[in-house]
């Protein structure tokens, strides 16, 4: 029968209603099953015309099945025991559907933009070029500025709501012809698994002084923060009892210099506040062993709080770090650490300092001017053993900053040290005329004539 007696046979011009069309009856299970769902003889018809065709979700499947590095081809197992491919998800979607496997790092094409060291109208340019080096753009259907339909195959030049896909985890970089910013963006991606993220905190730490804008890529990729924050909590059991290893020590040391670098960047310092990041911290400089592995931890703990404070614009820092214990953990360290960790804990009790918040904030009651004279004087005694001219001009500036508070002044004239006010150190500051400037100008606003 052909479709034009089929549709008249449907139309009711069939003397037996009721008998199965023979078109029908010899049509194959796959045609039926996709006949059925038809509700009029037109849409039948132009389904017979047009053939046979596969379902959207079929053709997906088809497309998976014959991709050679989709899951069922590379059996490959990602670390969260799931089967993953060995490339990423080629849509946004994709990866939202599928939280459990993060199998690489998706991050912004702004953030791409400054590693290659470009903004503006030369972001394209870079991203372009990052195509071509075997990064490519994410093809998300419905979203405006994607290659995916409903996209319109326009990619817009702004930073805004482009995502790149990269490498896979378990990469090795350094192959020939890699640039340098490939070599870091397969690091990151590294930083995904448990098996190679070691070796990529290590090769990280030592680049982090060489891109500026390291920060960002490592802020806005995909769970990279998350994988950092996993190092450090990893390792709390072992703070007590106290069976930190000199291994797992500069594992953890090397995640806590990449929270540095995040930490010291003008755009994601208010970020890393706003997570309340450097709370994870606090657990390391609660310590009190004096061995090597948690001195070290300690050390680099505070270069991450310390890359906080020293910025000249830090109110909001300084706001933060007062609402947390920070000042009592520094004057321990200050009192008790090796000089390192006692230089790195002062300067950020003098960053304090320096912040009229600080200041008043410390100057508010005597207990809290008493905890921080206290400490500082204990300092001073043991640097006329030490002669540790580091220290001493951290001691020196510290005090000077506490004169310039009416109240603290007048108890600085009872509680100063003798060895600031006789010439104990002035062997030391021979050469320091700064900290010499800065110890005269001390010992002026302790003077009664400063008064009268």
């Amino acid at each position: 029968m052909n479709a034009s007696a089929l549709l008249g046979a449907l139309n009711g011009t069939s003397n037996n209603n009721s008998t199965q069309s023979p078109a029908l009856s010899a049509a194959s299970p796959a045609h039926q099953h996709q006949l059925q769902p038809l509700s009029n003889a037109s849409a039948l018809l132009a389904s017979l015309n047009n053939g046979p065709s596969t379902t959207t979700q079929q053709r997906d499947q088809l497309q998976h099945n014959n991709n050679p590095d989709s899951p069922a081809a590379t059996n490959q197992q990602d670390p969260w025991g799931n089967t993953s491919g060995s490339h990423l998800p080629l849509s946004i979607s994709q990866s939202i559907n599928n939280p459990g496997l993060p199998s690489g790092v998706i991050v912004s094409s702004a953030a791409v933009n400054a590693m290659n060291g470009l903004s503006g109208p030369g972001a394209a340019a870079a991203a372009a070029a990052a195509a071509g080096a075997g990064l490519v753009r994410s093809e998300t259907p419905g979203v405006p500025g994607s290659n995916g339909a409903g996209g319109g195959g326009q990619v817009s030049s702004g930073g805004g709501g482009k995502l790149l896909s990269l490498i896979q985890p378990g990469s090795i970089p350094g192959q020939t012809g890699q640039s340098e910013n490939e070599k870091v963006y397969y690091l990151i991606v590294d930083l995904m698994s448990p098996n190679t993220r070691e070796g990529a905190l290590l090769e990280l730490s030592k680049k982090r002084e060489q891109w500026d804008d390291l920060a960002l890529v490592l802020w806005h990729s995909f769970g990279v923060m998350s994988a950092l924050l996993q190092e450090i909590v990893s390792v709390y059991p072992l703070l007590a009892p106290p069976s930190l290893t000199a291994h797992a020590s500069n594992r953890v040391c090397n995640a806590l210099a990449l929270l540095q670098c995040v930490a010291s960047h003008n755009d994601t310092r208010s970020l890393f506040l706003s997570a309340h990041i450097p709370l994870f911290l606090y657990p390391f400089l609660n310590t009190t062993s004096k061995t090597r592995p948690f001195e070290y931890l300690r050390l680099t703990s505070l270069g991450v709080i310390g890359a906080l404070v020293k910025q000249n614009d830090n109110s909001d820092v300084i706001n933060f770090l007062l609402s947390t214990e920070i000042i009592p953990l520094c004057l321990r360290i200050m009192e008790t650490g090796s000089e390192l960790s006692k230089t790195v804990a002062i300067f950020i009790v003098q960053k304090i300092l320096l912040d009229e918040m600080g200041l008043g904030y410390i100057c508010q009651t005597y207990e809290r001017f008493y905890a921080v004279g206290t400490v500082l004087s204990n300092m001073v005694q043991q640097l006329v053993e030490s002669q540790a001219v580091r220290l001493l001009k951290h001691v020196v500036r510290c005090y000077l900053r506490l004169s310039d508070n009416l109240r603290a002044r007048e108890a600085l004239r009872a509680c100063l040290p003798e060895p600031l006010r006789d010439a104990t150190f002035s062997p030391l500051l021979k050469g320091d005329m700064v900290t010499k400037r800065c110890l005269a100008t001390l010992l002026l606003n302790l003077s009664d004539r400063v008064d009268s």
